[in-house]
């Protein structure tokens, strides 16, 4: 641990009872998974490791998360916000998720909508994306009678794979023609079928996402 990494303590402003809290949010697709307390021991703490320890108000000790359950989180990054008062985790969940649940994030109850109602199975919010990619998995395991997505699936390979031809070379001629609201429309056109192929091939968007993220500090090609 060097002394760049932790000077940055001295800079946080902990409340009476030396706590910050920290925010945990997956490092691929930005879902909030959970939020908890620590203090200056477990921000060390973490750093050291690599594996994110947490303070236990009901316990009163330091909380190494995914100790017992195997549910731990690998740090990928970590942020304060402008007042420092606030500690923003960016981590990888190792295990089924971060509740104490099982469920994948704490925030699963809708407060607008049956905020009472207890139901485990609402996702947390996410990049669109994502969002876009669940839907579709959704129709693969529930399909909807009029649904197009459902339409692809049973179509198979000749239809969705015909169907990115022809929204590839109509995204083409949108970037030729340098027509910017085209461009994004043929883009989301794209991607979506891209998603709707790769539910068929059993691929989880997160992998690309991996794939994605492995290449951020790859060797620049010449």
């Amino acid at each position: 641990m060097t002394a760049m990494k932790t000077n940055f303590i001295n800079q946080l402003r902990f409340n009476e009872n030396g706590l910050i809290p920290a925010i945990a949010q997956d490092w691929l697709d930005g879902a909030v998974l959970m939020v908890a307390w620590m203090n200056k021991a477990s921000i060390e703490l973490t750093i050291q490791t690599g594996e994110v320890h947490y303070w236990s108000r009901s316990r009163q000790e330091l909380w190494h998360k995914g100790k017992t359950s195997g549910n731990r989180q690998i740090l990928k990054g970590m942020r304060h916000d402008c007042d420092a008062d606030v500690l923003l985790l960016s981590i990888k969940q190792i295990g089924s998720g971060a509740c104490h649940t099982g469920a994948r994030s704490c925030f699963f109850l809708d407060s607008l909508n049956d905020g009472n109602k207890v139901s485990t199975s609402l996702l947390p919010p996410t990049d669109t994306c994502t969002e876009l990619f669940q839907v579709i998995q959704n129709r693969v395991s529930n399909p909807e009678e009029g649904s197009y997505t459902n339409k692809l699936l049973k179509g198979g390979d000749n239809m969705t794979l015909k169907k990115i031809g022809e929204e590839s070379a109509e995204f083409v001629m949108a970037c030729k023609d340098n027509d910017v609201n085209e461009i994004s429309k043929e883009a989301a056109d794209l991607i979506f079928h891209i998603q709707v192929a790769l539910a068929l091939h059993g691929v989880n968007w997160r992998d690309v996402l991996n794939v994605l993220a492995t290449r951020r500090n790859a060797p620049r090609r010449q």
